[in-house]
């Protein structure tokens, strides 16, 4: 028996497998710029979204209109914050990766409070908002555009095992899911006239700021991804490495 036990050593080389890097420095770059390139665009975008939905929202007396306009603010300064995060040394930086994920984290919360706010104001004081057609082709563009960069975004943190890519990635899945919302109150609004669906559509835009902006703090790191118990100590070593 003590012959054959030196053939159990090659065991250990999957170990030394795990801790190499995912991607050679070529394949990590094309990641990279990819990542910004989608960045920019979301940046653009959300330039755009965030002016119209709080002019709109403001004409309208719209507080869901301009909660949606806000967080459209606040997802485009995540783009420059992952935009920041991927340029120069900072693209090998852990130390630049942790503080990209806390300051995507902190914007939800920079959000939920001034909606929440306004949207019982509203509920409270009965304040009808006024039909926003400008509103409604604008939800609905975001219903199409956001969910492509929300799953592109997070394939590509997947990759790179980048929790603040993430991050924005799920900003962009939640604005799609407020446009969602959005649409659906401006459409009862101007059609049937159900305007309280306009404040409601607030609280689920704070709501939804605040669960979000939890879980982006706590990060979207491999051991959060481990479906099953027995595989968390294998994880937990690997992101130790890291």
């Amino acid at each position: 028996m003590s012959v054959g036990t030196p053939t159990r050593l090659p065991a250990l080389e999957p170990s030394s497998a795990r801790a190499a890097p995912a991607h050679t420095t070529g394949e990590r770059e094309r990641l990279v710029r990819r990542v910004k390139l989608l960045s920019w665009a979301s940046l653009a975008w959300m330039t755009v979204e965030g002016a119209v939905a709080i002019i709109a929202g403001l004409v309208a007396g719209s507080v869901a209109l301009i909660g949606f306009g806000l967080d459209s603010v606040i997802e485009g300064l995540a783009s420059v914050v992952i935009i920041w995060r991927f340029t120069g040394a900072r693209a090998l930086s852990e130390a630049a990766e942790h503080r990209a994920q806390k300051l995507v984290a902190i914007q939800f919360f920079v959000l939920a409070p001034y909606v929440a706010y306004e949207s019982v104001r509203a509920l409270a004081g009965g304040e009808r908002p006024a039909i926003s057609w400008v509103g409604i082709a604008l939800a609905a563009c975001s219903v199409v555009i956001m969910p492509y960069l929300g799953i592109a975004k997070e394939r590509l943190a997947d990759k790179l095992e980048s929790a603040a890519t993430k991050g924005e990635g799920r900003q962009n899945m939640l604005c799609a899911y407020l446009a969602g919302a959005l649409l659906v109150g401006l459409l009862a609004n101007a059609l049937v006239g159900a305007w309280w669906l306009d404040p409601v559509v607030g609280l689920l835009i704070a709501a939804l700021a605040v669960k979000e902006g939890r879980e982006a703090w706590r990060g979207e790191g491999c051991c959060v991804a481990s479906p099953v118990p027995v595989g968390l100590a294998a994880c937990a070593d690997d992101c130790g490495a890291r």
